[in-house]
């Protein structure tokens, strides 16, 4: 997994559309699907850690004035 580290938050999400779609067929042994799904599992986190980190940097917004102004995104359930 040490390579994924270095994929972009788009490659990775592409990444992990492909394992869902050949998971979701199902035509796949039991120990490729495994491998498949820990995989996927590590990409998951890989994009929510890249999401976090935007996030993060997000937190302050610049105004037009220059100051500083805290931002905070809410969850929708």
């Amino acid at each position: 997994m040490a390579k994924e580290k270095k994929l972009t938050f788009e490659e990775a999400m592409e990444k992990l559309e492909g394992i869902v779609e050949q998971l979701e067929e199902g035509d796949i042994p039991l120990e490729e699907a495994i491998s498949f799904y820990k995989e996927g599992m590590e990409l998951s986190k890989l994009c929510h850690d890249k999401l976090k980190n935007v996030e993060e940097q997000l937190a302050q917004i610049v105004t037009e004035g220059g100051q500083t102004e805290g931002f905070s995104i809410t969850e929708e359930e």
